[in-house]
């Protein structure tokens, strides 16, 4: 090893070892909690947290997206809680429930959301229960007060309701007719349903402002207040209705690393297989078939390289085959004999015949043209 490379080789020792000393003295490792999106089911069931509460406090829960009631009996203290759109169950379904609440069931349904609705549409299970819709205003918030805890407001978004006539008398309500109710335990039979104008404190993926609203000491007292009539006593059943993203939505927001690439080379080999600017060009010849079209360039290509003397030979010859088998006794001649006797028939001038026969001077075109046309005619004429 020369002196030039030992040196180079501690200059880079000493370059390495400067650098790990200062990454030493300027970072530190730590410690950092990252929360991850959810999976499974706790990315599609808005009542996963709930499920997991109650089966921990001892309370047999079940979570599924329809009632399915013949899959999953309903017990005579069960408790139901429809998360889903009442407009959403089938009249069946619905008449199915109405009859085991009276055995003893408790339901908790809840009014449909915010938006446009008929006046003129009947859900099944809310009109049977007497329930009509208060009209929405802007805010319609309610005070909600809990022991040692600030106030707190409820139902901003929900759709309020009225109790027609015949409704059964309230166990419980919340609100008034001249402001809406925002909650009513109706008393059906042995049990009872209990409608709300919404849900949203039981629910645990509903956006960031709202993904822990599960954990606020108020929306648990009050979910527990609306499970109080059959708690413990039997299965709870929370019905809903899974939020899931398209998949095109999905595939364009988490897979991009996959298809960006594949939509770049896609457009390269566009740009490369596509038209170049510029200007027009006259479309190739195409292919040319015609029979005629090779004889007539093989007639000029032979004439051209003074092989005239052979076209004519090849027309003499063809006049003289067929006049064999129309004119024996004129082909069987020859010389002035035969020139007389064509003549005769074509009613051509004797010189005529002979110069048409006559093999034509090389390169003496107009010679060439008169003789062969002659020859053509007296074959035609035959």
């Amino acid at each position: 090893m020369n002196l030039r490379t030992a040196l180079a080789t501690a200059l880079v020792v000493l370059l390495l070892a400067g650098l790990g000393f200062w990454w030493w003295r300027t970072h530190e490792r730590v410690e950092e909690w990252i929360d991850l999106p959810r999976s499974g089911e706790a990315a599609s069931n808005p009542l996963y947290v709930l499920k997991l509460a109650l089966q921990k406090d001892g309370v047999k829960a079940l979570s599924r997206q329809r009632l399915q009631p013949d899959r999953h009996p309903l017990g005579a203290r069960d408790t139901v809680l429809l998360l889903r759109d009442p407009r959403q169950l089938s009249p069946q379904d619905a008449q199915t429930l109405i009859a085991w609440v009276h055995g003893g069931g408790h339901l908790i349904v809840r009014t449909p959301p915010p938006g446009e609705l008929s006046a003129a549409m009947r859900i099944p299970l809310l009109t049977d229960l007497g329930v009509k819709f208060f009209p929405q205003r802007d805010t319609d918030c309610v005070a909600m007060y809990v022991e040692r805890r600030d106030s707190h407001v409820e139902f901003c978004q929900g759709r309020r309701f009225l109790l027609m006539e015949r409704a059964a008398t309230p166990l419980r309500a919340w609100g008034g007719e001249d402001t809406g109710y925002v909650f009513a335990r109706l008393p059906q039979g042995k049990g009872s349903v209990d409608v709300i104008a919404d849900l949203d404190f039981a629910v645990n993926a509903a956006g960031e402002a709202r993904s822990e609203s599960i954990k606020d000491v108020p929306h648990i007292a009050l979910l527990r207040q609306l499970l109080a009539p059959n708690y413990r006593a039997g299965t709870v059943h929370l019905i809903y209705a899974a939020d899931m993203p398209s998949l095109w939505m999905t595939l364009l927001t988490r897979s991009w690393m996959a298809w960006g690439p594949l939509l770049l080379a896609l457009l390269l080999w566009l740009w490369r297989r596509a038209e170049r600017f510029g200007p027009l060009l006259p479309a190739p010849a195409g292919e040319r078939r015609s029979l005629l079209e090779h004889i007539v360039a093989s007639g000029e290509h032979t004439y051209r390289y003074g092989y005239g003397h052979l076209l004519h030979a090849a027309v003499r010859n063809a006049f003289l085959i067929r006049l064999r088998r129309r004119d024996p006794q004129a082909a069987a001649l020859d010389g002035e004999p035969q020139a007389a006797l064509l003549a005769e028939r074509f009613k051509l001038a004797p010189a005529d015949i002979r110069e048409a026969l006559a093999t034509p001077v090389a390169r003496d075109h107009a010679a060439f043209r008169s003789r062969i046309a002659t020859l053509i005619r007296l074959r035609n004429s035959l």
